[in-house]
């Protein structure tokens, strides 16, 4: 069913008048470059675990702080260990105890 209505209007309101003549194409574009603009796109199940993107840069924080906190735990060693020699006589000399 349609509805009755008055004649549409396709005239703005003078506030959203705008003059493309004195657009700049790109204006932003260098500085979008010079600072960078990180833009990540969610897969709809993980942005519906998330309110806002406040709630996603939390979370990422989190995520970073825990893994800074076991990379110190399980750090490389400052000294190299010695290599492990491969085969059959690695094992047969390990057996008697012989290092070389």
């Amino acid at each position: 069913m349609r509805r009755k209505g008055g004649s549409r209007s396709n005239d703005l309101r003078p506030e959203y008048v705008f003059d493309y003549s004195k657009a700049v194409r790109g204006k932003y574009y260098r500085r979008l470059i010079r600072e960078g603009a990180n833009i990540a796109v969610l897969e709809p199940d993980v942005a519906a675990a998330f309110r806002d993107s406040a709630a996603v840069n939390d979370a990422l924080r989190s995520l970073l702080q825990v893994s800074e906190t076991t990379r110190r735990l399980t750090g490389r060693p400052t000294r190299p260990r010695p290599r492990r020699r491969s085969g059959v006589d690695a094992t047969a000399d390990a057996g008697r105890g012989i290092c070389k």
